[in-house]
């Protein structure tokens, strides 16, 4: 049986090993921007085999409380926003 609360960063760590990673991180300035907002649900969707499995990992990794995930952000793209220290790693995550 798999961990579904707070399950940590893995998924992004491997996914950020692969020679394909395209960084999509600027999607967490977006989600940010919601939290706590009556804009506050989103569906983040794509094409089949788009990668929607691994926006969900970095999604987990970044909000996920159970880590410490900053270092593997700090060279992608959301690293160079303001709003970065303000969510990461302070909620529970369901995945």
């Amino acid at each position: 049986m798999g961990h579904y609360l707070n399950s940590g960063n893995e998924g992004f760590k491997w996914a950020l090993r692969t020679r394909i990673y395209v960084d999509k991180s600027g999607i967490i300035d977006n989600i940010n921007s919601a939290l706590g907002t009556d804009d506050g649900y989103i569906c983040v969707s794509r094409a089949r085999r788009f990668g929607k499995s691994m926006a969900a990992n970095m999604l987990e990794a970044y909000y996920d409380k159970s880590s410490d995930s900053r270092k593997l952000f700090q060279e992608l793209e959301i690293y160079k926003s303001s709003s970065i220290e303000e969510q990461l790693n302070q909620h529970n995550v369901i995945f």
